[in-house]
């Protein structure tokens, strides 16, 4: 098992309700990288974060992560395996303090990352870490919901669409952070539509069209792949 991937999709499908969302979802990835999802809105790039983590109505097909079938678990089992999932809507809690939402999250595995590591990577939580959720930006909230999931021990990180709606400069910000987990060891999954921030921190790019994968493309590939990217994006 040891140059298996670290999280294996085969044939994921899933729906919602009567709605067939996902059609036959491969995707591998392997210890240490981080690879984007790619597409337009409605693609399936979140739903496939979703049913990797087990929060759609119905799945089938295979989710191996270290080896570990867990296309049949519940949530908080996938959780406890060491996925760790940040919805695009963040979920900071308003009524709690940056520092309270930090240490809301259990420790499921050994070896997440400290508050006072946390704070370093991100020195904004430091400054507002008595502020209540609803007074920060949605840069700092951001920021939160990945330092919260980098105390649980989860080693694998689900991020749905970070840079979206960020001030370039937070942006920014928000690739070094990713760039400086990839060197702790930490992998990540990454949905996107800026592929220009992508392409500053990944290692490669599936592209997602109507619930299924149609291309993948490596880093190094990505400027010679643009014209097809623009056809597939839409841009």
């Amino acid at each position: 098992m040891a140059d298996a991937p670290l999280l294996q999709v085969k044939g994921l499908e899933a729906w919602y309700g009567e709605s067939h969302v996902l059609h036959g979802v491969d995707i591998h990835i392997n210890a240490g990288e981080v690879v984007t999802l790619l597409g337009r809105n409605g693609a399936g790039k979140t739903s496939t974060l979703r049913s990797i983590m087990g929060l759609v109505g119905r799945r089938a097909g295979s989710v191996k992560y270290d080896g570990r079938e867990l296309i049949g678990a519940r949530s908080d089992i996938i959780a406890r395996a060491g996925i760790g999932y940040v919805p695009e809507e963040r979920g900071i809690f308003a009524s709690l303090s940056v520092y309270e939402n930090l240490m809301l999250p259990p420790e499921v595995l050994p070896g997440g990352l400290p508050v006072g590591t946390i704070y370093e990577l991100f020195p904004n939580l430091l400054e507002r870490r008595n502020s209540p959720g609803t007074k920060l930006s949605g840069g700092e909230q951001q920021m939160l919901a990945i330092g919260r999931i980098l105390r649980t021990g989860a080693k694998l990180l689900l991020l749905d669409e970070p840079s979206e709606g960020l001030a370039p400069v937070i942006v920014q910000q928000i690739g070094r952070t990713i760039r400086e987990l990839k060197s702790r060891g930490f992998t990540v999954l990454l949905v996107e539509q800026n592929f220009r921030f992508a392409q500053t921190v990944a290692d490669r790019h599936y592209v997602m069209e109507h619930g299924r994968v149609v291309d993948m493309v490596g880093n190094a590939e990505l400027n010679a792949s643009l014209d097809r990217l623009h056809e597939y994006l839409g841009v």
